[in-house]
C-alpha cells in the first residue's frame, strides 16, 4: 500500500488554505488511495488514531456535548465507548476553528481521532431523523416531568427574564454553584446580610455577599417555599427539598434551615442523580485515586467469599463511593446483591436497593433482617448506628454471606473499640471481620497551573519529616487559575489505610492487646497508615504538604 507523506499532507493543507479546496479531495489527487486506506495512511503520518464508520457504529454519540447541528456543521463529535470513555473525533485535522471549538466544548477529552468527513455525514445522516424527533421527545419530556415534578427551570436567559430580585439571587446561586461543581451551598445570615459559600472538593469557598437582612430573609423564605416549608417558623430547625432544571436534567437540592443570631442560615445538598448515574458507569476503584497497592487489596477483599468489609472515615470521605465502586467490579450477575441505604443515592443495575424510612419503621436494623430473609450473597448496610445492626450485620457475616458497610471511627484501630462498645462480641466479630480500610480524601494540585516549589524547613518540620530526607520529594502547588478558580487545586483523590485481618491480629484483639502492639503487627504484615499514604502523594507531586496536614494527623 502507498504511504502518504508529510509532504504530501503539507501540499494538500495548503491547497485548503489558497484555493478553499476540501483537505481530502485534494489529498487523493495526490495519492491515489481507497478511502479506508487513506484514512490510516493519513492517521499513521499524523500519529493520529482512525474510526472508521464501523468503529463509530459501536459507540454511543454524545449530542449533549456536541450537539447534531453543530457536528454536521463542523465534522466534529463525541462519543463514549463502553467503559465510558470520552472519545473525540475531528474529520479535517486542520481546521482550527472547529478544533479551537469543540476543544473548548470538550476540555477533559482525550486524544482526537481523525475520521473521514463523509463517514462522519454519513453516520449523522443516518440519526438524522431519529435524533431530531427524540429532541422534540426530551424537551417536551423535560417540559412535562419538570411540569409534573413542580421542578423549576433555571437558565442564563430565565435568570435575566427574573424581575424580582429575590428569585434572581436563588436562581444565581443555585446555577452558579452547580456550574462550579460544588456539593453544598451555605447561605449564612450575618448583620450585614447573606453570605454565599460554595463547598467545591470539600473545601468551603467564599463565592459573595448578598447585601442587607430584608433581602437575605427574603432569599430564606424563598428558599423554604420552594422546599414546602413553614415561612412563619423562625424558632426552630427545618428540612426539606425541592427540584430544579437545568439542561433538560433535574437537580434535587436537600435544605436545612437553621436559626442564627441574625436570622436564619441555610444549607442546601446539591444531588445530581444524572450526573451520578453517569458517573457509575464508569465507577472502578482505580478511577477514585487510591494507588495500585491499595486497589489491588481493596480487590481481594471485595471478592472473599464471605465475611466483612468495614469503611470507615469522617462524613464526605467517600466512604459509599468506595463501596458502590467494589459492589460495582463484582457485579457479574451470578449473585443476589441487596443494599439498605439511607438515602439511595447511587442507582446500581441488577442489585436490590432499599431505602430506609425509619418513618414508616424501616430502619437498618428490621431491613436488615428482611434481607437475610430474600436469598441475598453480598449485602451492603450503608450504616452501622446501633447495637442492633451491629449484632445482625456480624452474625450474616459469620453465616456466609459478604458484607459491606460503613461506620464512624477515626482509624482501622477505632473501628475495633466502636463495636466493643455497642456490645458486639469481639470474638465473632473479629472472626467475621476480613478487613478495615480508613480513608480520606485530599485536593489535588491543579494541572493547569502547577508549578515546582521548596516548601519552608518549618512546615516540612512541622509535617513530621526531616529537611534533611526530602531531597527526592517532588513538590508542586498549583498558583492558581480560571480552572481552579484561583484555589490550586482541582479535584480530589483517595488515600486508604487498609487494615487485612490474620490469625494473630485476631488473636492479639481477643486478647486485648494495647493498640500499640496491634499497630506494630499490623506493620509488619505490610499495613500503611494513611499518613505514611499521604506523604507518598506529596512526594510524588500529587498534592501538597498543607493539604495532607489537613486532613491526617502528623505522626
Amino acid at each position: 500500500m502507498s504511504q502518504v507523506r508529510l509532504s504530501d499532507i503539507q501540499q494538500a493543507r495548503q491547497a485548503m488554505r489558497t484555493s478553499g479546496e476540501p483537505f481530502w479531495e485534494a489529498l487523493r489527487q495526490l495519492v491515489p488511495l481507497r478511502n479506508g486506506e487513506l484514512l490510516a495512511a493519513v492517521g499513521g503520518a499524523l500519529k493520529m488514531p482512525t474510526l472508521s464508520m464501523r468503529d463509530m457504529q459501536a459507540l454511543t454519540p454524545q449530542f449533549d456535548l456536541v450537539p447534531y447541528a453543530e457536528a454536521l456543521q463542523r465534522q466534529c463529535m463525541a462519543f463514549r465507548n463502553t467503559e465510558g470513555r470520552l472519545i473525540p473525533v475531528i474529520g479535517t485535522p486542520f481546521d482550527a476553528r472547529s478544533i479551537q471549538w469543540a476543544e473548548a466544548r470538550l476540555p477533559a477529552a482525550g486524544v482526537w481521532h481523525l475520521a473521514e468527513p463523509a463517514d462522519i455525514v454519513a453516520y449523522l445522516s443516518g440519526y438524522e431523523e431519529t435524533q431530531r424527533a427524540l429532541d422534540g421527545v426530551l424537551s417536551q419530556g423535560a417540559e412535562a416531568g419538570a411540569q409534573g415534578s413542580n421542578a423549576e427551570v433555571i437558565s442564563l436567559a430565565s435568570i435575566a427574564e427574573d424581575t424580582s430580585q429575590t428569585v434572581k439571587a436563588v436562581n444565581s446561586t443555585l446555577y452558579d454553584a452547580l456550574k462550579s461543581g460544588a456539593s453544598d451551598i451555605h447561605l449564612e445570615t450575618t448583620p450585614a446580610g447573606l453570605t454565599v459559600k460554595y463547598r467545591i472538593d470539600g473545601v468551603l469557598c467564599h463565592v459573595g455577599q448578598i447585601a442587607g437582612l430584608d433581602l437575605a430573609e427574603q432569599v430564606i423564605s424563598r428558599l423554604k417555599v420552594m422546599s414546602e416549608l413553614d415561612i412563619a417558623e423562625r424558632r426552630i430547625p427545618q428540612d426539606g427539598r425541592f427540584k430544579v432544571a437545568v439542561n433538560n436534567r433535574e437537580i434535587d437540592f436537600r435544605v436545612s434551615i437553621m436559626p442564627s443570631l441574625f436570622g436564619e442560615d441555610a444549607v442546601l445538598r446539591v444531588l445530581d442523580k444524572q450526573s451520578l448515574a453517569d458517573q457509575m458507569k464508569s465507577l472502578r476503584l482505580e478511577t477514585l485515586g487510591f494507588d495500585e497497592t491499595a486497589v489491588e487489596l481493596m480487590r481481594k477483599l471485595a471478592q472473599e467469599p464471605y465475611g466483612m468489609l468495614l469503611v470507615t472515615g469522617p462524613t464526605g470521605s467517600g466512604k459509599s463511593t468506595t463501596l458502590y465502586a467494589a459492589i460495582s467490579e463484582i457485579n457479574n450477575g451470578q449473585d443476589k446483591i441487596i443494599t439498605i441505604e439511607d438515602p439511595v443515592e447511587y442507582m446500581l443495575p441488577g442489585v436490590l436497593q432499599i431505602p430506609v424510612n425509619e418513618k414508616k419503621g424501616l430502619t437498618f436494623a428490621r431491613g436488615l433482617r428482611s434481607i437475610l430473609r430474600h436469598d441475598p450473597d453480598k449485602i451492603l448496610v450503608g450504616e452501622i448506628r446501633d447495637a442492633e445492626t451491629a449484632q445482625i450485620a456480624v452474625q450474616a457475616a459469620l453465616t456466609g454471606h459478604l458484607v459491606f458497610t460503613t461506620v464512624h471511627a477515626n482509624s482501622v484501630f477505632d473501628v475495633i473499640g466502636r463495636f466493643a462498645h455497642m456490645g458486639v462480641d469481639t470474638y465473632s466479630f473479629v472472626s467475621a471481620l476480613n478487613g478495615i480500610l480508613a480513608q480520606r480524601l485530599v485536593r489535588k494540585v491543579c494541572e493547569h497551573c502547577a508549578e515546582p516549589y521548596q516548601p519552608d524547613a518549618q512546615l516540612i518540620i512541622d509535617s513530621g519529616l526531616d529537611p534533611d530526607k526530602v531531597g527526592e520529594f517532588h513538590f508542586r502547588l498549583g498558583r492558581g487559575c480560571g480552572y481552579c478558580r484561583g484555589t490550586g487545586y482541582k479535584g480530589r483523590k483517595a488515600l486508604a489505610e487498609i487494615l487485612r485481618f490474620n490469625d494473630t491480629l485476631r488473636e492479639m484483639v481477643i486478647s486485648r492487646a494495647p493498640v500499640s502492639q496491634l499497630k506494630d503487627a499490623a506493620r509488619k504484615a505490610g499495613m500503611r497508615s494513611l499518613r505514611d499514604v499521604a506523604v507518598l502523594a506529596v512526594r510524588n507531586g500529587q498534592t501538597t504538604l498543607q493539604e495532607i496536614n489537613r486532613v491526617t494527623f502528623v505522626s
